[in-house]
């Protein structure tokens, strides 16, 4: 599997339209999903999939140069539900299509039914004219892998070994079948990821790779925080690991915002899941610089805003310096963050092949 700062052809996105959760009909969120689109749009094709009902505010929201293709979907997280793929020594690609339950099916999954998320992989690798492999067995989300082009794959304990999603396969048979459908040779192995992450803690909240031999780690600053020691334990697992090559990882710091919590406002603006709320008023959202976009020529990161506008600064600061060639632009995610993932969650790169 080819890295994320690697080529690509293009970038995929789903248009937001669950009212459960985006907030007041998800106008707001869709306002934030187009200017990332259009970001990433500086360098390489984006294309957007839209519902049947959603096609045309799509169309008439996003600029000319971004494709919109009609597709259902149960939301709108790419990163989780659209394949994964592999490239050989060739130029060959190919899909591979995961099972997605929705973070954790009937045990704690988020919603149910996910069978048109579920279908998106396949559909996909149609569109681009793709063969697939079938890892239909298989319980994996995009966010809840990191990988650097090399054989290394970066996930998280509380993620893969969760309950929900292949508990009848012990850890060893789950690095073997990531490695399978990868084509990976090592697996690298965080204890967790970012509290309050309702993913079981995704690994791209936490720590992704950047560069051969290289990640970023978000990075807690503050003692009293419930963060902080989590960051520190996944800085000992990087500090005494080497890669799928031999080498060992550099890890750059991305410091966290100050956490992020939901308002009264926007608890009003979501619909009930099933009788329930899906947010609570002071509920802390998972708030992570690392959850970020690597493009061809961008890097689209996010955004908090408000006593956060200097850490926002700072962490742009950084990233620009892991990619000087790069243009580094934030994007106000708020209103992406409120529906419970971010840049990076909303987006999933087809590799050059």
């Amino acid at each position: 599997m080819p890295a994320e700062f690697s080529g690509h052809i293009g970038c995929v996105m789903i248009f937001p339209e669950r009212a459960d959760s985006w907030q007041y009909g998800a106008v707001k969120a869709r306002k934030a999903f187009a200017e990332v689109a259009k970001a990433i749009a500086k360098g390489e094709k984006v294309t957007m999939l839209a519902s049947h009902s959603q096609y045309d505010n799509a169309r008439r929201l996003l600029p000319d140069y971004i494709r919109v293709v009609e597709m259902s979907s149960d939301d709108a997280w790419a990163r989780d539900v659209s394949p994964e793929f592999v490239t050989d020594d060739k130029g060959n690609i190919r899909g591979v299509d995961f099972y997605f339950n929705a973070w954790g099916g009937l045990y704690d999954g988020l919603y149910f039914p996910w069978d048109k998320d579920n279908a998106i992989a396949k559909k996909l690798c149609d569109l681009y004219d793709i063969d697939i492999y079938d890892f239909s067995d298989f319980v994996l989300e995009g966010g809840s892998i990191s990988v650097d082009g090399l054989g290394t794959v970066l996930t998280t304990e509380t993620c893969l070994l969760s309950k929900g999603r292949n508990p009848d396969l012990s850890r060893e048979e789950i690095e073997h079948r990531l490695c399978e459908g990868l084509g990976a040779e090592k697996v690298i192995w965080l204890p967790g990821g970012i509290s309050g992450d309702e993913t079981n803690e995704h690994v791209d909240n936490i720590c992704v790779f950047a560069a051969p031999h290289k990640v970023l780690l978000s990075w807690c600053e503050d003692e009293a925080d419930e963060q902080y020691e989590m960051c520190r334990k996944c800085l000992q697992v990087l500090e005494n690991s080497t890669d799928a090559t031999g080498e060992k990882i550099e890890v750059i710091k991305l410091p966290m915002p100050k956490p992020v919590y939901m308002t009264e406002d926007e608890v009003e603006g979501l619909d009930y899941c099933f009788g329930e709320p899906t947010r609570n008023v002071e509920e802390r959202l998972s708030a992570s610089y690392v959850n970020l976009y690597i493009g061809n020529k961008t890097v689209v990161m996010p955004a908090f805003g408000g006593e956060n506008e200097e850490a926002d600064k700072r962490a742009a600061e950084i990233v620009k310096s892991v990619f000087p060639e790069k243009e580094v632009i934030s994007v106000y995610a708020r209103d992406i963050l409120i529906g419970g993932g971010n840049i990076h969650c909303i987006t999933h790169q087809i590799p050059e092949f």
